[in-house]
């Protein structure tokens, strides 16, 4: 019986243009995305005034480091292991192996559930909730928690669908808006807006898991799913590999949300909301950066099954090169039009924010310039040393929080300027140790090599 269109593997093409192709259809969602969040984001800051931004941003941002603490990135698993499995058209092993992946999604959405409860009931006060938001935080959380779509998205982007990621990731932002809209024209309120956040991205998820079973059917059967536990014998190092992401998903989430809830904490709920739009506008400078990563993860995880090393190597340079100058320009915008865009978006109340938005840009720009290092390590078989340099820009980020604690929300984002500069010049060092000395192994040996002798 042949097989469907759908899930065959893709026509060969250089890497380079793959990316170029990919990075096209997530940055035409992006770009739309991009309006949607400047819309929604201008219809809170405005509607809710700087205190009431504030008491939203903490509870999402609360939700978003939760869910990031507790979950998985099973995207990651699916496309270092899965690449293999599409290129030999073997199927039911994808499907296994994507099985293994959507469980640890549902452990994650489960242990999310629980965390929300221990910090929302007991730890309220210390992030300055008002307690008539308490419950709803809650429940904020819990709806965050089960937007489960890291299995969905890898095997998504293992199958090269970028176009599909790009319509599917626009529509909950979308959905946003939409929400915004209503509530504005209702009456602004934060429960308002943190219930349309969560019904959006409701939908978006489920979404995420109809198009992958539509594209990869044969994949994603119920038995491949009662079936799961062979996969863990065909994909040997997967827990480890998972573990390793894990404590790196977890660790970004505390460089990315620990700022906003220590600025909350500190600072109070006004000081949160300016850090919180900064933030807001500095990740949306830097969206490149997400963007870019996604497509060039693939293709990195194939070009060490289907390339030698040294086409390898020149490929991960030359991302390098190309991601630092887009850095460049990022911070540019920023140190001429920061106050500007702040004010236009969120209002006079908002134009101290530039001082803040500064900072954090400097620290988006070093993710964007940094995009091909983690997946280069994570490729040659040293995933735990970009983990080590997560751990020691976190580290400079709770001495650098506390140290400057006293310069409320632009201490912090100096605080995550140092940090991300760590982090960059750390794994930046790591990436290109491993291009220069890594001796090309087995694709099946990559992570079994590189996690179990620690290198």
């Amino acid at each position: 019986m042949p097989d469907d269109p759908d899930v065959t593997a893709p026509p060969e093409k250089s890497a380079i243009s793959r990316i170029f192709i990919n990075v096209a259809w997530l940055m035409g969602g992006k770009g739309f995305a991009a309006i949607c969040s400047v819309i929604y984001l201008a219809l809170m800051a405005r509607g809710l005034g700087v205190k009431g931004f504030g008491h939203f941003s903490l509870i999402a941002g609360t939700g978003q480091a939760l869910s990031a603490i507790a979950g998985f990135q099973t995207w990651r698993v699916v496309v270092r292991y899965g690449v293999e499995y599409v290129h030999h058209a073997q199927w039911d092993k994808f499907g296994r192996l994507v099985a293994i992946c959507a469980i640890m999604d549902v452990v994650g959405a489960i242990g999310t559930c629980a965390l929300a409860a221990i910090l929302i009931y007991g730890f309220a006060d210390a992030l300055d909730l008002n307690p008539a938001y308490i419950d709803l935080a809650f429940y904020y959380c819990v709806a965050s928690a089960w937007t489960l779509n890291s299995a969905m998205t890898g095997v998504l982007r293992t199958l090269d669908r970028f176009e599909a990621i790009a319509i599917l990731e626009a529509i909950p932002l979308f959905g946003r808006l939409v929400a915004a809209l209503i509530v504005w024209w209702i009456g602004p309120t934060v429960a308002g807006f943190l219930i349309g956040w969560a019904l959006a991205s409701l939908i978006g998820a489920a979404l995420f898991w109809v198009e992958a079973w539509r594209r990869a059917p044969q994949a994603l059967t119920l038995a491949n799913l009662v079936g799961w536990r062979c996969g863990l014998q065909e994909n040997p190092g997967i827990w480890r590999f998972l573990w390793v992401t894990y404590s790196g998903s977890t660790i970004d989430a505390a460089t990315k949300q620990g700022p906003l809830l220590a600025v909350g904490a500190l600072a109070g709920t006004r000081s949160a909301g300016l850090f919180r739009m900064a933030s807001q506008l500095a990740q949306s400078l830097s969206k490149l950066s997400t963007t870019i990563t996604r497509a060039v993860y693939p293709e990195l995880a194939r070009a060490r099954v289907t390339a030698d090393f040294v086409d390898f190597r020149r490929l991960a340079i030359r991302l390098s090169l190309m991601a630092g100058g887009a850095g460049l320009v990022v911070v540019l915008v920023a140190l001429l039009f920061g106050r500007q865009i702040l004010g236009l978006i969120g209002g006079d109340g908002f134009g101290n924010g530039a001082a803040v938005l500064v900072p954090l840009t400097i620290a988006a720009s070093f993710d964007l310039a940094s995009l091909a290092f983690e997946p280069v390590l994570h490729s040659t078989g040293h995933a735990r040393l970009s983990l080590a340099a997560r751990i020691a820009a976190v580290v400079v980020l709770g001495i650098g929080l506390f140290a400057l604690a006293g310069h409320g929300a632009t201490g912090a984002a100096w605080a995550v300027m140092i940090s991300g500069l760590v982090c960059y010049v750390m794994m930046g060092a790591m990436a290109l140790w491993a291009l220069r000395h890594k001796v090309p192994v087995a694709p099946d040996d990559i992570l079994e090599q590189g996690l179990s002798t620690g290198e």
